[in-house]
C-alpha cells in the first residue's frame, strides 16, 4: 500500500481521535475509511457538468451554465 504524509492542524487532529474513539478505530483506520467512503461516494456520482451530446466536440466547445444563480432585482 503506498504511503502519503498529510499534515494536520491539533485541532483538527483531535476531532478525528474522538471520531475514531467513537467509531472504535485508530486515527489511521478512520482516516482511511473517510477518504474510502469519500471515493466510493464520488465514483458513483454522475457530474452534473458532463455533456449529455453524442458528440464529445459538442460537449467541449458547448456553453454551461455553473455556478449561483444570480440575484433578482427588485
Amino acid at each position: 500500500m503506498p504511503r502519503i504524509s498529510v499534515d494536520l492542524d491539533e485541532d483538527i487532529k483531535k476531532v478525528l481521535e474522538k471520531r475514531a474513539k467513537k467509531n472504535m478505530f485508530t486515527l489511521r483506520e478512520q482516516m482511511e475509511d473517510i477518504l474510502r467512503r469519500s471515493a466510493v461516494c464520488q465514483a458513483n456520482k454522475k457530474s452534473p457538468y458532463d455533456a449529455k451530446v453524442d458528440d464529445k466536440l459538442v460537449g467541449l466547445f458547448s456553453r454551461k451554465r455553473t455556478g449561483r444563480k444570480g440575484k433578482k432585482a427588485e
